[in-house]
């Protein structure tokens, strides 16, 4: 299990697993509130306190809902968008990895993709090489 919290400890996230993979996007979103995408199934994460959200204005139809705490600011995960699970056909979930312990990342997979050219469809191109955490 990994424990995840924001900055001042009002949000916590424990996860049941390791995810597979890290993205650090270049999407001015993710860019902006500096996350690390680790993505899972809903159940394999429990999140503990109170989260604001955020869609993005600059898109028609965003597909995530950003969740972050209202008192230190740290984005802690976000939930896809009931349009996006339609379009997608799945729930994913993304806790930012950033809050983790980076010792319990040692190993995995750091992948970069261009958020900014993705249409929002298709696969990820990816602006450079992945490299291994740790």
């Amino acid at each position: 299990m990994i424990r995840l919290s924001c900055l001042c400890g009002q949000i916590r996230v424990e996860l049941e697993k390791r995810p597979d993979y890290i993205h650090e996007c270049n999407c001015t979103l993710c860019s902006k509130t500096g996350t690390r995408w680790g993505y899972f199934h809903p159940s394999e994460v429990h999140v503990d306190g109170v989260a604001k959200g955020y869609c993005r204005e600059d898109k028609a139809d965003p597909a995530a809902e950003i969740r972050f705490c209202e008192t230190c600011g740290s984005t802690t995960h976000f939930n896809l968008t009931a349009s996006a699970a339609s379009k997608f056909g799945n729930t994913l979930m993304g806790v930012n990895m950033r809050l983790a312990d980076e010792r319990d990342l040692a190993g995995l997979e750091l992948r970069f993709p261009d958020g900014r050219a993705w249409a929002g469809e298709g696969e990820f191109t990816y602006i450079r090489e992945a490299r291994i955490l740790g």
